[in-house]
């Protein structure tokens, strides 16, 4: 009995093993898993984990966890992520962060209890730096083709490398995390010579792959890490022929690259032109998110609120939708304020005591390079120069808003804690039936939420990528839309876009159906309004139907509502408008139309028509000796907000 319960228990460890590869390897090779039905997957294999993991808890006779101080942090976030998911005001947009800090901390407590084995951190090793030789191949075949394709879309950026992810900065993100731990394995780790050629290849392809994205912070990050690796090896003694080595040819390699080749020098000479205007917009992106912090100190706005908070923030000009403010640590103080941040400060600053504190254990005292050292040092060392290329390059990027890279980081996170116990056994615990009920009924209850969860979602992707098939604004496009939001009902984004449809449609047929149409519309644009208080575009469309319904006085106060939460929107600032053209209050309009061009001249068609016509209108009026203020106003200096 007690042979086939181990027997079982290796399966299971297997298993566990198993699963944390594929999200490992589905993640980069799914565009980085930013889409919420490619993030569902992951859920999923993440249940998994849990679920085998709460079966070897039942099959031991006694509960055994490993909790260096790093793991009470991350359960720590993990319990405010859901005390602040219930305080949040857009709850779906908090659902879904909730949902990636659930799956970051269960993987992160996973791996540390059932991976910590040296034959298991090198499995994961091996196997994520042969992914990253096959991206970075990938990457620069796209750089040298001049191709944007990732997969079977267009990334849309062309001539930088990409690999399978969107943005060519987060595969830089992804390939910096690995590059010193391939390197640390090449110069320092205990494998034959057949694999320290292939590693020694890997980290060659690597560096090309990540000039081949053209990203400076990357670049940057890069060469700080790999100064922080060699000078590490440098001072310890056994290791300096190998960091005086691999330093050279590193060091010859990238030089000739740089100044010998053409095609990286016109690289660097593109990347440093226009370079000015995407460091403005990000220093734009930054200071609208410390304000945003500074009006939500303690708790910050709320998971995943960021982008939509962004607009009442945002700088006349930058009129991009933001996303993230591309710099990690003012976005999590504007996400999840002092409370938050603190605590992820407090995480790596334990991690960074646990790779002091253990240092000792796994440094070992050789000179001859190659000789029979342990792969502990190697990850180690590689591991935590992998960190501080992320915590360099997180200072002007969001990869760890990317679960792809912030799953790998916390998997190189979990590995470089597990090797604590080498230095002390203290962070072993040990518990009974009571711990192992507790611990067990917690797993199952994680897995059973993330796939509960994984299924809504999904069933809601199903609907709405099949409303995209359809018929623009269409009858049959609103009712799919309907089954998506019956599934998701928190969706303000799909709350709105069947209100829009529903608008769009009540220009058509007589006036019975015009008026109920619009009705409608303003029935799901509240929805929306509730579900996502902070969209200005409810309260915008909800004011442009009240126009349609000949109520101007009503809609003015939706409008400016909108543009409380959107004040230095171009889209926004055109749609008030055409308000006051609906009005006939073309004086009203002008200023407010010629606003939406000063904040966007290009592709603005609704400002620029209305324009004319209230020009024309103006004028009309001038003409037949009516309107004289109105001619003053168009003779006068535009006017501003």
């Amino acid at each position: 009995m007690k042979m086939n319960r181990e027997k079982l228990d290796g399966w299971c460890e297997r298993g566990i093993l198993g699963l944390v590869l594929a999200i490992l390897l589905f993640g980069p090779l799914a565009f980085g898993a930013v889409q919420t039905e490619l993030f569902v997957v992951i859920q999923w294999l993440t249940a998994g984990v849990l679920i085998l993991w709460a079966a070897r808890l039942w099959m031991a006779d006694r509960a055994r966890f490993l909790c260096p101080p790093i793991c009470w942090a991350a359960l720590g976030f993990g319990l405010y992520a859901i005390a602040r998911y219930f305080t949040s005001d857009i709850e779906y947009a908090a659902r879904l962060e909730l949902l990636r800090v659930l799956v970051y901390v269960f993987l992160f407590l996973a791996i540390i209890n059932n991976l910590h084995r040296q034959e298991h951190t090198q499995a994961v090793g091996y196997t994520m730096i042969f992914l990253a030789l096959v991206l970075s191949m990938y990457g620069v075949w796209q750089f040298m083709t001049k191709s944007d394709r990732v997969w079977w879309v267009s990334s849309g950026f062309v001539g930088r490398a990409s690999g399978t992810y969107i943005c060519p900065n987060h595969l830089a993100g992804f390939l910096e995390m690995l590059l010193p731990l391939a390197l640390a394995y090449t110069l320092v780790g205990r494998s034959k010579a057949v694999m320290k050629v292939f590693l020694g290849y890997a980290v060659l392809v690597m560096l090309v792959a990540i000039g081949a994205t053209g990203s400076r912070g990357s670049w940057v990050s890069c060469g700080v890490a790999l100064l922080f690796f060699f000078g590490t090896l440098a001072c310890t003694r056994g290791y300096r022929l190998a960091a005086g080595i691999g330093f050279l040819v590193l060091a010859l390699a990238g030089g000739y690259l740089v100044t010998k080749t053409s095609i990286f020098k016109g690289l660097i000479e593109g990347t440093a032109t226009g370079g000015n205007l995407d460091i403005a917009v990000r220093v734009d992106l930054w200071d609208a998110a410390v304000r945003m912090w500074r009006d939500n100190v303690w708790f910050g706005v709320g998971p995943g609120h960021y982008d939509w908070l962004y607009r009442a923030y945002r700088p006349a000009a930058v009129q991009l939708q933001a996303d993230r403010a591309h710099n990690e640590y003012v976005n999590t103080l504007a996400d999840w304020g002092v409370t938050g941040t603190a605590i992820v400060v407090t995480a790596f600053v334990l991690l960074g005591l646990g790779v002091a504190q253990c240092w000792g254990s796994v440094r070992r005292s050789n000179g001859e390079f190659g000789s029979t050292l342990s792969n502990k040092f190697a990850v180690v060392i590689g591991v935590a120069a992998g960190m501080v290329a992320l915590l360099i390059h997180s200072l002007v990027d969001f990869n760890m808003q990317i679960p792809a890279n912030a799953i790998l980081a916390v998997a190189m996170m979990a590995v470089l804690s597990s090797h604590w116990r080498f230095a002390t056994e203290r962070f072993w615990f040990s518990g009974g039936a009571v711990v192992k009920r507790v611990v067990s009924l917690m797993l199952v209850l994680g897995a059973g939420y993330l796939t509960w969860q994984g299924i809504g979602l999904g069933s809601e992707f199903v609907w709405l990528r099949r409303a995209e098939q359809a018929e623009l604004f269409s009858a049959g496009q609103a009712a799919l839309l309907e089954k998506a939001y019956a599934i998701q009902p928190r969706n303000g984004i799909t709350a709105r876009a069947i209100g829009e449809a529903y608008r769009i449609q009540s220009s058509e047929g007589d006036l019975k159906t015009t008026l109920a149409l619009t009705e409608k519309a303003m029935n799901w644009f509240t929805r929306g309004m509730t579900n996502n208080p902070h969209d200005g575009y409810n309260y915008m469309r909800y004011g442009m139907c009240l126009d349609w319904l000949e109520r101007h006085d009503e809609a003015e106060a939706f409008f400016m509502k909108a543009d409380k939460l959107d004040p230095n929107g171009y889209f926004t600032a055109a749609h008030i408008g055409w308000h006051y053209v609906q009005a006939k209050d073309y004086a009203s309009a002008r200023p407010w139309l010629e606003r939406s061009l000063s904040l966007q001249r290009k592709n603005n068609d609704v400002a620029q028509t209305h324009l004319d016509l209230v020009n024309q209108r103006l004028l009309e009026g001038a003409a037949t000796g009516e309107h004289r203020s109105l001619l003053e106003t168009l003779r006068a200096q535009p006017a501003s907000q």
